[in-house]
C-alpha cells in the first residue's frame, strides 16, 4: 500500500508540474527595436540630411528599388528612409524621433551652421528645454516635417 501511494504521488509531481514548474520556467524576453522607418518624400535629401547631421553609416539595404536608404543606429538598431510621401503633412510634436548627443551645444552650432531652425518644448525659437533631471533637449524638423528631439542624455 505504501509503494502504491508513493508511487502515485510521484506519477502526479511529474505528471502535473504545477506552480514549481512554472516558476522556474524562464520568462519570456522582452522584445527589442528592430528600426524606425521615415516616410519622405526626396529621399536624396533626406538621406543628406540624416548622414550629414547625424553621422549615422549608411549600410545595405536588400531591395536596391532606388526608394530605400538604411542607416545604422547601433544597438538600437536602424533607421530605414522610403520614398513615397506625396503630401507635406503636420506632425505633432509629441511624435518625435530623438537622438542623444555627447555635447548638446556642438550639436546646436552644427544646427545653427546649417541654418536649421530648432525650438524648446514650448516653441521658443533658438532656445533649448532643461528638463527637471538637468537634460537639454532642442526640436526641429526634417525636410518633411517629421519632429526630432535632440538631447546630452547619458
Amino acid at each position: 500500500m505504501k509503494n502504491t501511494t508513493f508511487l502515485v504521488l510521484l506519477s502526479l509531481i511529474f505528471c502535473y508540474p504545477g506552480k514549481a514548474a512554472a516558476q522556474s520556467a524562464a520568462a519570456p524576453s522582452a522584445a527589442r527595436l528592430n528600426h524606425i522607418a521615415v516616410y519622405v518624400s526626396d529621399l536624396d535629401k533626406s538621406e543628406s540630411f540624416y548622414q550629414g547631421l547625424f553621422s549615422l553609416r549608411k549600410i545595405e539595404e536588400p531591395f536596391k528599388d532606388g526608394k530605400h536608404v538604411w542607416f545604422s543606429l547601433g544597438g538600437a538598431g536602424q533607421m530605414h528612409l522610403i520614398k513615397g510621401e506625396t503630401a507635406r503633412r503636420e506632425h505633432d510634436k509629441n511624435e518625435h524621433l530623438c537622438f542623444s548627443v555627447a555635447v548638446i551645444d556642438e550639436f546646436i552650432a552644427k544646427l545653427n551652421q546649417r541654418h536649421i531652425e530648432y525650438t524648446n518644448w514650448a516653441g521658443t525659437a533658438k532656445a533649448p528645454t532643461i528638463r527637471v533631471d538637468g537634460v537639454k533637449q532642442v526640436y526641429f524638423q526634417d525636410p518633411d516635417g517629421h519632429w526630432l528631439e535632440v538631447n546630452d542624455a547619458p
